[in-house]
């Protein structure tokens, strides 16, 4: 089968299209015959291997699994002789932290994790836009215990998480969300749920005297010296990248024993009850997918290096099966 791999860390050029082994499932296991799958934050983290602290996770000197892509979508080829929730032919989608390998015409995945059917009427292209900024999404805003009776502020709201933050923030949860992005993603953010739009070079949030009971910056491009002055009282600001010299987890530990306005971190999990939520949002209407362009598989190093100018809206798909 085709696949994009890579042996080493280091810019998108590392990337190359071989021909590998098709997996085998076996006990729990379900193979998945990708249709498509996307580039996303964590996958330009693993395959660059920055910052350092992913290599704890992806191998230290070399990467210890070799096929890229996490989110995918596709149709169940074949079943181990373990599995129960799931039968051939069946649509499926989620997000493979576990061993990568989405970029490639086959993948495993054990049917505990993070999969699901993908809903009638969702096409696979967009299911496959949606498991990774859910996944990082949802822990921020549980751990605020959000409800209608607050205040969120999406800073970075046209990108993957910040999509996904805005939708799960107004249709999950009930809150009022003011969401900051580009002009010319204004009205598509808007459409999202989003109550209040900013343009965040128009205006600075920080300086406009309003205040909020969660700012959620989805693109780690600001800090919480800058955004404290946001928050009412007992407000929390949380930020999705690690930070300068990888500081935001130990702010948020300080900063946690505070009796106000202070800044946590919590790690993100990769479960199966969370695609199923995502799954059923999207069938409800309520979550809609947001894609900004597709690239084949061929064109892999593109679709990393256009990432990489985190000048996208929404996701980049990859069409894996042609």
């Amino acid at each position: 089968m085709r696949a994009a791999t890579h042996t080493t860390y280091g810019p998108p050029s590392v990337l190359h299209i071989d021909d590998v082994p098709r997996p085998t499932p076996t006990g729990d296991q379900v193979l998945v015959a990708v249709e498509h799958s996307t580039v996303n934050r964590s996958d330009i983290a693993f395959r660059a291997g920055k910052p350092y602290l992913t290599r704890a996770f992806s191998g230290v000197r070399a990467p210890k699994h070799t096929i890229t892509g996490s989110e995918f979508a596709g149709v169940v080829a074949e079943i181990g002789a373990d599995v129960t929730e799931f039968n051939v032919g069946d649509r499926v989608f989620g997000a493979n932290i576990r061993t990568y390998g989405a970029h490639a015409e086959f993948m495993t995945i054990p049917q505990g994790d993070a999969i699901a059917k993908v809903p009638d009427g969702i096409s696979l292209a967009g299911a496959a836009a949606v498991p990774d900024g859910v996944v990082l999404a949802l822990p921020y805003l549980r751990w605020a215990d959000l409800g209608p009776q607050h205040r969120i502020l999406v800073y970075g709201a046209s990108g993957s998480i910040g999509t996904a933050a805005v939708q799960l923030a107004k249709h999950e949860f009930g809150a009022h969300v003011t969401a900051v992005c580009t002009a010319d993603t204004l009205d598509l953010v808007r459409s999202l749920g989003a109550d209040e739009v900013l343009d965040h070079r128009a205006t600075d949030f920080t300086e406009n005297g309003q205040t909020y009971d969660v700012v959620f910056d989805a693109v780690g491009k600001r800090t919480f010296r800058q955004c404290r002055r946001s928050l009412v009282p007992k407000g929390v600001y949380f930020n999705t990248d690690l930070g300068f010299l990888c500081q935001n987890p130990f702010i948020a530990l300080v900063t946690s024993r505070l009796p106000i306005r202070r800044m946590a971190f919590p790690l993100p999990r990769y479960r199966k009850a969370d695609i199923e939520l995502a799954a059923r949002m999207l069938a409800a209407g309520t979550y809609r997918p947001v894609v900004d362009r597709a690239y084949p598989l061929d064109e892999i190093v593109a679709a990393n290096a256009f990432v990489e100018t985190a000048t996208k809206v929404g996701n980049v798909v990859i069409d894996v099966a042609g």
